[in-house]
Formats: C-alpha cells, structure tokens, sequence
C-alpha cells in the first residue's frame, strides 16, 4: 500500500519529472535511454524519477516496449488511493444518548460535547439519528422539551446513511456529498438469536475527519 510520502511525492513533481512526462506524452512508446538522450543526460540519472512515475501511476513501462504516459491525473491518482483507506483508519468517537433520552437532554449532550450529529443507541445499538435541525425544529412551539423522548424526532431506519466497517474514505465522501450529511455512523451488522439484524455502533467519520485527513496527505512534517 502507498505511504503518505508517496502520494506527497505525487503532489510535487520535480521539473525534470515533468519534462520527462512530456517527452513520454509525445513519443510514447519510448526506452529510457531515449528519453535520457533528449534530456542530455545519462540513463542511470533519470531512474529513480522513472521509478516514481511508474510507481505514481502517471507512466506505464512495459518491458522491451518502454515507457508510455497513463493519462491519469493526480486527482485521479488521489481518489484511487483514498479507495484503499479504511474508514475504521479515520473515524472518531461518535456522542450518544439512550433511547430514554428526553429532547432536552439530547440538546445538552449536543453543546457539551461540540457534536453536529448525536446517536442514539439502544445498548450497543443504533435506533436513530438526531442532527442540530432536527433539535431546532423539536424546540418551535414547544415547552416541554424535557419530558419529551428523543426517539419522537430522530431519523430511523431504513432512512438512516450509515458506513460498513469494510467501506473506504472514499466511500464516506461519496456518502456524505450525495446524502448531504454532516456525519455518518460506521455499524457492524450482528444478528441476533432472534434472526433479527441490528446495526452495531462502532464508529464515525464525519466531514471534518475526511477533510482532515485529505489535508494531511499533504503535510510531509
């Protein structure tokens, strides 16, 4: 698997890395002693530039052939490589209430631990979904947020986003764009004795842990 120096290496080609993608752009297929020939210099040079862009995805070397350019872009190459990155490699502690909650308790959990998305759980188990808007909307025209349950206004199943401990960061991005979410709970599906299904609470990757994570492929500190 790709290390975060490669894909930083990815981000910041050298001048001569560049020109030598042009020169694989105009005369593909071509052998490294001829693209060393038109760089002026000698092949054992070049190598260790070959080997990164081979390594990057940005060139192809097929043997006895040489080398031809890929038409990957680097975003390309970047999304190709979040593919492979668990979600459990990002996430972060999701904030929970009881399914005894009241409303009014929900709204303080939510401040007091800085959450946009509270969870609510059953034990180890996910019921539902309550964001800051659902809170608001519970607060319009009401007095008695503090008796009320939790469970009246958070999204249930089968209307909840959720990750799959197996899906990759690219997959959450994915999620959290089209589904217009702030976060999204990673579950571990477990079947009772029952035969009944229920969703696990393991997890979260929110926006902020994805775009963390995006920036900080390219701090090589």
């Amino acid at each position: 698997m790709c290390n975060k120096a490669m894909v930083v290496s990815e981000m910041e080609f050298s001048i001569r890395q560049n020109k030598i993608i042009e020169i694989v752009k105009l005369n593909e297929p071509i052998k490294s002693e001829d693209i060393a020939n038109q760089l002026g210099i000698n092949r054992a040079t070049i190598r260790p530039d070959l080997k990164i862009l081979t390594m990057t995805g940005i060139l192809k070397a097929k043997r006895k052939v040489g080398y031809q350019y890929t038409g990957k872009s680097i975003l390309h190459m970047i999304g190709s490589y979040i593919k492979t990155i668990n979600v459990m490699d990002i996430q972060s502690q999701p904030t929970t209430v009881s399914e005894k909650a009241t409303i009014y308790e929900g709204i303080i959990t939510m401040f007091t631990k800085n959450a946009g998305t509270i969870y609510v759980v059953d034990g180890d188990f996910l019921s539902g979904i309550v964001s800051r808007k659902d809170f608001m909307k519970s607060m319009i025209g009401r007095e008695d947020i503090n008796k009320l349950p939790i469970p009246i206004i958070m999204t249930r199943m089968p209307n909840i986003i959720y990750l799959d401990e197996q899906e990759s960061v690219y997959d959450a991005a994915k999620k959290a764009m089209k589904y217009e979410v702030e976060s999204l709970p990673i579950v571990r599906k477990v079947t009772n004795n029952k035969g009944e299904q229920r969703l696990k609470l393991i997890g979260k990757v929110s926006r902020t842990n994805i775009t963390r994570y995006v920036v900080n492929l390219g701090d090589d500190d």
